[in-house]
């Protein structure tokens, strides 16, 4: 379909829901091919970064170990980085069976080659075996999930329009969520963690198979590159010393937390010290910001700058074409186009919007990794409990945490929606430390709401009441906080770089949060869970701030701009 053509067309894009959309998933060969695709996508992150935290637990692996553990996370968080060559380029050997299919059928081989070598391995006497095999798998299913994006966009038409499938994802996504997590749990309290891994790896292997036979297309030539050949554009040698320095720093970050977690994981000699996740954070943590977000930053506001003086521009089309130049533009655009874009609309301010950025989750994503063991090893509740209370009562929770949070964002705007979301968390983490502490306010709250005696009714206990407060606050704060997030950094990227600003920008959420994993598993087996939440808590602070003066911030730039117009 040609632009004209979708310009033309004014049918709204078709959104059937529930059984609706199953069945509309089941009708064409491309959308049955999206739920199996969207499912083998959803069940390797359920696994990975949730599920397996309460198989670490069972076993007794320490909280340090698995906050390090937890870094493997980051691969979904830095998929940006190699997703041009994906993008750009076939694997060997499979490259005949698809532009798309090959790279999905590659990381399907990959996710299943790590969850099996993670049921091959035991967790308390080879932990930096069992790491490496997470790592392997964490790292097909984020490539998976760029070749998977790339093939829902490329296979697209009348018939099967992006919408359709986009819905289609969602549902097989948020369905293989459940199966790699309430289903999980449900299967490891009848039998072992390693069987209940196998049986999810042969469930990627049915994808595999769904994907052999699934339809490919060619895609259309992506020039949203070629226009860095314009003139008036950056030259090619001052982008590519650009492109040297950010990668350079993102190399330096990533391999300084792959050495760490290296040591960490490794065992330990003789008489010998396992490093501190705390002593890693403390001189490194900054460093690690620095060269991920501060070094891109310095370096695109110079291009800025040289651009707009004429300095280091292009007089004419660069014609000059080769894949390695399409690999350096896409990777230009990717890691400093973006963020040039923003110093170039909002200046000093880019520093409140990254600072808001970074600190925004911080709160609830520092302690995530930890939930499982939290409820199974520190509160003694069943794995069926958790499955149910965590997965899907949680799931229930949190969609009507997103449906307020888009409510509260056109009733009352923005900002307040946005600051609403960094403070209602806060008190979730203070929820959570008075559950570690025996629930004596809880029990009060259930109490004066009779909600104890609801639970009862419905043949649950006081426990239980206790368990679905404190998850249904967590989720539905955490989902107004979420939506909020959303809509926030969706209105600040620009058009003309909108998926890949989005892509950097989400990516930035999870940097110090997941650094910070491995600190707040130390601190839990120091000090308590409980203390650990409120010392938490106190970082939702940070977010306040920076949403304030990122709203004192906008509301000045409108009223110049009105003052401007004027």
């Amino acid at each position: 379909m040609t632009v004209t053509e979708m310009r033309e067309d004014p049918a709204p894009p078709i959104k059937p829901k529930g059984w609706r959309l199953l069945k509309a998933a089941l009708q064409t060969r491309k959308a049955a091919s999206m739920l199996a695709f969207s499912f083998s996508s959803g069940l390797p992150f359920a696994l990975l970064i949730g599920t397996l935290t309460a198989w670490l637990g069972e076993v007794k692996v320490n909280l340090a170990t698995i906050g390090v553990l937890s870094w493997v996370g980051l691969t979904y968080a830095f998929k940006f980085l190699w997703s041009p060559l994906v993008d750009r380029t076939r694997p060997p050997l499979l490259g005949r069976i698809g532009r798309r299919k090959s790279w999905i059928v590659l990381c399907q081989g990959l996710i299943i080659l790590g969850l099996i070598g993670l049921v091959v391995t035991d967790p308390t006497v080879h932990i930096a075996r069992f790491a490496l095999f997470a790592f392997v798998a964490s790292i097909g299913s984020a490539t998976q999930d760029v070749a998977i994006d790339a093939w829902r966009i490329d296979v697209a038409d009348e018939r099967t329009p992006v919408e359709l499938l986009s819905a289609i994802y969602q549902l097989g996504y948020r369905t293989a969520s459940i199966v790699g997590g309430a289903f999980a749990l449900f299967l490891a309290a009848r039998m072992s963690w390693p069987t209940v891994y196998l049986l999810m790896a042969c469930l990627i292997g049915v994808m595999l198979l769904i994907a052999l036979a699934a339809p490919d297309t060619e895609r259309s030539p992506d020039v949203a590159a070629d226009l860095l050949d314009q003139p008036g554009e950056i030259a090619p040698r001052a982008r590519a010393i650009a492109l040297l320095i950010v990668g350079s720093s993102w190399v330096w970050a990533i391999v300084r937390i792959i050495v760490f977690m290296t040591s960490m994981l490794a065992e330990v000699p003789p008489g010998g010290k396992r490093p501190s996740a705390g002593d890693f954070l403390k001189y490194n943590g900054p460093l690690i910001v620095l060269a991920t977000v501060i070094v891109p930053l310095i370096v695109a506001a110079v291009l800025n700058w040289l651009k707009l003086r004429g300095h280091q521009v292009q007089a004419v089309v660069d014609t000059r074409v080769s894949p390695a130049r399409t690999i350096a533009n896409h990777l230009y655009r990717a890691l400093i186009a973006p963020l040039a874009d923003l110093t170039e609309r909002m200046r000093w301010g880019v520093l409140v919007v990254i600072g808001l950025i970074l600190t925004y989750a911080l709160c609830y994503n520092v302690w995530a990794s930890f939930a499982y063991p939290f409820y199974l090893d520190y509160m003694h509740y069943t794995k069926d409990e958790v499955a149910f209370a965590s997965k899907i009562f949680g799931i229930v929770m949190s969609i009507i945490g997103v449906s307020v949070g888009g409510y509260l964002f056109v009733r009352i705007g923005r900002f307040p929606t946005v600051l609403i979301g960094a403070a209602l968390p806060i008190f979730g983490n203070f929820l959570y430390a008075d559950l570690a502490d025996g629930a004596p306010y809880i029990d009060i709250v259930l109490q004066t709401l009779r909600l104890d005696v609801l639970a009862q009714a419905l043949g649950g206990d006081l426990r239980i009441a206790r368990l679905l407060l404190t998850i249904a606050y967590e989720n539905v704060s955490t989902g107004i906080a979420g939506a909020a997030f959303v809509a926030y950094v969706s209105g600040i990227v620009s058009k003309k770089y909108s998926a890949v600003q989005y892509a950097l920008l989400s990516s930035l959420t999870f940097l110090i949060g997941s650094l910070g994993k491995g600190f707040a598993g130390e601190l839990i087996d120091r000090i308590g869970y409980a203390a650990v939440f409120r010392e938490v808590a106190v970082l939702g602070l940070l977010a306040i701030v920076f949403v304030l003066l990122e709203w004192w911030r906008s509301t000045r730039s409108s009223a110049a701009a009105v003052r401007g117009e004027g």
